[in-house]
């Protein structure tokens, strides 16, 4: 079966993993949309094609969306405003399965001192990532959101999960990890649906992360 990937962001650390990551998938093909191809790392496989443009083109994205069976969306800054875009350009072109990367914290769901720590570091960041969340929710779209925890370049997979109502667990995960889980889902299309995820490295539970 032939599987079309857009990937939202894809200049990102954790999209270029993925990039990397599904390129020797047999009947795997990518959509790279870019804002500045010079972002991205320049050692794209054969089954990506780059398209530049920006999510927040209301006239773009549904023709970027059109024809894709899954989007990755790891986006930053105003995900709230690109969440409605995506989301639009999705129920427009017909396209149902969304995989979305936001962040720990947007419930108030990380336990202890560290929870603490994060809420002092990241809390002002997090409303849009919380909009965006909840706006993915209520879409009727066949969603997968992963709150990551705090991101690291180790080059290691080593991740669990923990459900939408859990308090979180862990500090930390590495960016290749959440990449693996990605490409996991994107391969399995019907792993984790409408189901919304914190994402952490198994024993790291601490004050807060260890490199830092």
């Amino acid at each position: 079966m032939n599987t079309k990937v857009l990937i939202l962001g894809a200049s990102g650390q954790i999209a270029r993993w993925v990039v990397q990551m599904n390129g020797d998938k047999p009947g795997l093909t990518q959509t790279l949309l870019v804002r500045n191809p010079k972002k991205l790392a320049g050692n794209e496989p054969k089954n990506a094609t780059v398209v530049i443009g920006d999510v927040l083109d209301k006239d773009l994205l549904p023709r970027v969306v059109a024809g894709h069976d899954v989007v990755y969306a790891n986006l930053a800054g105003e995900v709230d405003k690109q969440t409605k875009n995506i989301l639009s350009a999705m129920k427009e072109t017909g396209v149902k399965r969304l995989i979305s990367v936001n962040s720990l914290g947007i419930y108030d769901e990380v336990p202890g001192k560290f929870g603490e720590w994060n809420r002092k570091e990241i809390g002002q960041f997090l409303p849009p990532y919380r909009a965006s969340a909840d706006l993915i929710e209520g879409s009727g779209l066949d969603y997968t959101i992963l709150r990551a925890a705090w991101l690291t370049d180790v080059d290691e997979v080593s991740y669990e999960t923990t459900d939408r109502n859990e308090p979180f667990r862990g500090t930390e995960v590495s960016r290749k990890s959440v990449a693996a889980l990605i490409v996991e889902l994107i391969s399995n299309p019907s792993l984790m649906l409408r189901a919304n995820v914190g994402v952490n490295k198994p024993g790291t539970d601490a004050d807060k992360p260890v490199f830092l």
